[in-house]
């Protein structure tokens, strides 16, 4: 019988045409929302050197475990205060801005999720490079909203003119991802001030590494929204803690959409976690200059073994060499139990994405890329 259920499934599903059997769409499956999803970087297994999602190599600050270590699990019972009050007020307290202009999500994805739900809206196409962070086509395509991609110019900079044309909103990351390229704050205020009859959001996650925060322009313009991370300079890509910063009206439209999406978005050991990490300000810089330090160190070890890389200023390295391909080195890299991200992209085949690692976690890199370019 099961059988015979089985053939039937399979008559209603497959259809014989001349090339052979193919897919049917089922008719619920029309109205299901279908996207291409974003892929994020692999999480071996196995014992690894992890240089391919971009986390701290160091721990969160000591006053995060403690905060861990003293919580009460009967405080699980309840839901966390949907305002996450204690996160803002310390978040608000740190950048001297007002709470009304900070609202906090699950990870700055998260936060971006909801600025792309709330704000672009509009009939006209948003704006971000073509070269980017790869889930802004992916929440574009999820909630439909038409889009264009400017060129980064040949060095992979942002071409501020580009920006200058009618659109529904513009995003992008300064540091840029991949590229790993800060683009001056003069760069930044140009494009905010050529639109602002758009929202222009710029997403910050590796700001800590590189120069001036577009934070200093957001009394300027009331079009302007930045949004940061805990998952980088604050080592806690575990917590999920994201956050944006803008005038008081923006955030309210963005609460407004949270909450009428999900309440509690954050749990309770993120709340109280987020505020340790937020309150020790030395830990932080400490973190930020060893990764700087071992950064620029890789600069010139990459050098010596002629690779080509960008001006990185973020916590990763965006490479390539001449002699040798990006795939085949980033195969042999992760058979060596060492991973790194690479695309494969348009106009990034040959390059990868490597994280700064500990000292120890980079020398160990360099040690196989010595060898593997001498083996060649």
């Amino acid at each position: 019988m099961l059988f015979l259920n089985l053939k039937s499934l399979q008559k209603n599903i497959f259809k014989e045409g001349s090339k052979g059997a193919f897919l049917v769409m089922r008719e619920f499956e029309k109205n299901i929302r279908k996207v291409k999803p974003y892929v994020p970087g692999e999480q071996p297994r196995q014992k690894a050197i992890k240089l391919n999602t971009n986390e701290n190599p160091y721990p969160p600050a000591p006053g995060v475990a403690r905060a861990l270590k003293d919580m009460d699990a009967e405080s699980f019972r309840l839901y966390p205060d949907p305002e996450a009050s204690a996160l803002v007020e310390e978040l608000a307290g740190y950048y001297h801005v007002r709470p009304e202009q900070v609202f906090v999500g699950v990870g700055s994805d998260d936060v971006l999720a909801m600025c792309f739900l709330t704000f672009f809206n509009s009939k006209k196409p948003i704006l971000f490079p073509d070269i980017t962070y790869s889930f802004y086509e992916v929440w574009a395509e999820l909630y439909r909203i038409p889009y264009e991609r400017p060129a980064l110019d040949a060095e992979f900079h942002l071409v501020k003119e580009d920006y200058y044309r009618e659109n529904g909103g513009v995003i992008f990351p300064n540091p840029n991802a991949p590229t790993a390229l800060y683009e001056e704050l003069g760069v930044v205020e140009d494009i905010v001030a050529h639109n602002q009859d758009s929202i222009v959001i710029v997403d910050e996650a590796y700001i800590d590494f590189a120069g001036r925060s577009a934070l200093e322009l957001i009394d300027k313009y009331d079009n302007l929204i930045v949004v940061q991370t805990f998952s980088k300079a604050r080592s806690m890509a575990g917590m999920r803690i994201g956050y944006a910063i803008g005038g008081p009206v923006l955030i309210r439209y963005l609460n407004d959409a949270k909450y009428s999406f999900n309440s509690y978005t954050m749990n309770q050991a993120s709340l109280l976690c987020g505020v340790e990490a937020v309150k020790d300000k030395e830990y932080f810089e400490e973190g930020i200059r060893k990764i700087i330090e071992t950064r620029e160190w890789a600069k010139r070890e990459l050098k010596e073994l002629g690779f080509h890389f960008t001006a990185s200023q973020a916590n990763f390295l965006f490479v390539s060499h001449p002699a040798y391909d990006a795939r085949e080195l980033f195969e042999a890299l992760r058979e060596e139990g060492i991973y790194v991200r690479y695309w494969g992209g348009r106009r990034i085949s040959q390059y990868m994405r490597i994280t700064v690692g500990t000292r120890e976690e980079m020398e160990a890199l360099f040690s196989f890329l010595r060898g593997y370019i001498m083996e060649r």
